[in-house]
């Protein structure tokens, strides 16, 4: 009986052409797994073309709602962005994949894992990392790490010699991933970051030239964190999140165009494309600041940059990342209520939040006259506050004084006076 091997599968030009080297390679008996995060393909078809590339058995496997409510909200309440910018759309999603191809495996009986991944990128490392933490036991096989193709011509290749059907070609070569919260794109004229990116790679989104002359205002309603309803209606995860995508996209928010740094040591480009997920970004945080204290927030945005970098790395699997969950838990315990977004040409911006847990008090906050805040008061405040500041004034004034008059003989004595 031949050895199973279980490959995450895509359907695309890596994994298409893997089915086939693996058979060739290894005569292994591929499994081919293909984890539907909210990639907009044609499933069928793509399990179709498993069969037809060599797997002898082929699992499709909706995690959508198990992505957003799982993943993609607890990153959400944390606040984590990677370097400020990369909204982390990938990094969520392998986790949870590694874990269905695990779950896969030990339902097959099998010992082996294959992924697509190549070996430049971060990817490998969060399949792995995740695979290891859930089952030691299994053996992982990087075909892009072994095998004699050195890219992506190479593959298309080896894909017209063995009759392996792929949409990639070499004028259109792009690298994307795509699921229910982004699209990113890698690879072609983005490997020279002094190209601009070209308007017709957007898939979730139009370029600000091409979004509506007029602001659209969209009304997010949060229960601990956790967005529930769009403009007073009730949804589920999936359904709120794609309403947030089309009209993002719409309106062009949510595409940006970075380098980073990636885990294994090199700098990268890419396009993002996060309409949904940036418009949820900035109504969560503008919630926070209506309902955090100012200590609780600056430590929280510490946790933050902390909490992107083990997704980022692949360290969801981790004691921290639970620990960090279980802080941040506490922190969104009254994070309810409501932002008024305004989306217009590419912005994103809050203009509204209201929380009956709001630490904003217009009586406090008012410059009209008022009777709840003596301004008296902070006289003393700013005396207390402003003492040590003071007092180090005080003592550099004296310790400058002995030592500009030592050479006159003189001593300075108490009240700021000389003596002989």
């Amino acid at each position: 009986m031949k050895e199973k091997i279980i490959l995450a599968y895509s359907g695309g030009l890596d994994t298409s052409v893997i089915v086939t080297w693996l058979k060739e390679k290894y005569d292994y008996d591929v499994i081919a797994v293909c984890i539907d995060a909210g990639q907009k393909e044609d499933f069928k078809a793509i399990e179709k073309k498993a069969y037809a590339t060599g797997a002898s058995k082929a699992y499709v496997i909706d995690v959508k709602k198990e992505f957003i409510e799982d993943f993609i909200w607890p990153v959400l309440k944390a606040g984590a962005i990677y370097e400020g910018d990369y909204l982390l759309g990938t990094s969520m999603a392998r986790p949870l994949m590694a874990q269905k191809l695990v779950e896969i495996a030990e339902k097959e009986g099998a010992h082996l894992i294959a992924h697509g991944c190549t070996g430049k990128g971060n990817d490998q490392v969060r399949f792995e990392s995740s695979i290891k933490a859930l089952n030691p036991s299994i053996k992982i096989i990087a075909p892009w790490r072994i095998w004699d193709l050195k890219s992506r011509k190479d593959c298309l290749l080896y894909a017209k010699e063995h009759d392996i059907p792929v949409a990639q070609s070499v004028t259109k070569i792009y690298s994307r991933d795509e699921n229910i919260w982004h699209i990113s794109h890698e690879g072609g004229n983005l490997e020279n970051p002094w190209n601009e990116h070209l308007d017709d790679m957007l898939i979730l989104s139009v370029p600000p030239e091409k979004a509506p002359d007029t602001p659209l205002y969209v009304e997010i309603d949060f229960e601990k964190g956790i967005p529930t309803g769009i403009n007073g209606t009730k949804m589920d995860s999936v359904e709120l999140l794609t309403y947030l995508n089309k009209v993002g996209g719409e309106n062009a928010i949510g595409c940006i165009d970075i380098v980073e740094n990636r885990l294994v040591g090199m700098k990268s480009r890419g396009v993002y494309e996060t309409p949904g997920g940036t418009i949820l970004f900035q109504a969560h945080h503008a919630l926070e600041k209506l309902i955090l204290d100012r200590d609780t927030m600056a430590y929280k945005n510490i946790v933050a940059q902390k909490y992107s970098e083990l997704i980022y790395d692949g360290r969801w699997f981790t004691p921290l990342r639970e620990a960090i969950d279980a802080f941040v838990n506490v922190t969104q315990a009254q994070t309810t209520g409501t932002v008024r977004m305004k989306l217009y040409k590419g912005n994103c911006t809050a203009v509204g939040s209201k929380s009956s847990y709001s630490l904003y008090s217009e009586e406090f906050a008012t410059f009209s006259a008022d009777e709840v805040y003596d301004q008296k008061d902070a006289e003393g405040f700013i005396n207390l506050f402003a003492l040590p500041l003071k007092i180090r004034a005080i003592q550099k004034e004296q310790h400058e004084g002995i030592k500009g008059d030592k050479a006159l003989g003189k001593k300075v004595i108490r009240g700021g006076e000389f003596v002989e």
